[in-house]
């Protein structure tokens, strides 16, 4: 028995050891064409985990439309804000660097149970869940090189969390 809790234990040690937090930025990828769909900004505030965007790829992968110079809006939203500057994940809770809470589907106005963990390869994954049912979608670490030239990173410590209100 003591041999199976020295293990348990030193399991359980390395998993914290290992995980990483979600706080930074995260580039996502178009599933079918491979070309970079926007970059996503996770910050905490009063204990809780959201996730902005921060920018968004035309089809040829460049950054056009970002916080500063927001151009498309989120049909599925109440009043209808940029997709740029808004809070796509909201509410997390750090549960053993298992983030949970929800995620809206801008375009559609759905929401849906989160969770979010970067993996062993260094990746972010969010996945939405509805009762049983989820798919994970997988983010890559952003670099600088992921925005324009001259654009200022944004101070994520002074954002200021706005839920989403759906249609």
């Amino acid at each position: 028995m003591k041999i199976w809790l020295s293990v348990l234990f030193v399991f359980l040690s390395s998993v914290s050891l290992f995980a990483q937090s979600i706080l930074g930025f995260w580039k996502s990828f178009d599933e079918d064409t491979g070309m970079p769909q926007c970059v996503l900004g996770f910050y905490e505030y009063e204990g809780l985990y959201y996730g902005r965007i921060i920018g968004s790829y035309n089809d040829e992968g460049v950054m056009f439309d970002t916080i500063y110079d927001p151009k498309e809006r989120a049909p599925g939203i109440v009043g209808n804000p940029y997709y740029s500057g808004l809070d796509l994940v909201y509410d997390l809770a750090d549960t053993n660097y298992i983030y949970k809470g929800k995620v809206v589907d801008p375009k559609k106005g759905n929401v849906y149970n989160a969770e979010v963990w970067v993996d062993e390869y260094g990746n972010l994954i969010l996945r939405g869940k509805l009762l049983f049912f989820g798919r994970n979608k997988s983010w890559v670490p952003a670099t600088k090189e992921d925005f324009p030239k001259k654009f200022k990173m944004p101070d994520m410590k002074k954002f200021v969390p706005v839920i989403p209100q759906v249609n």
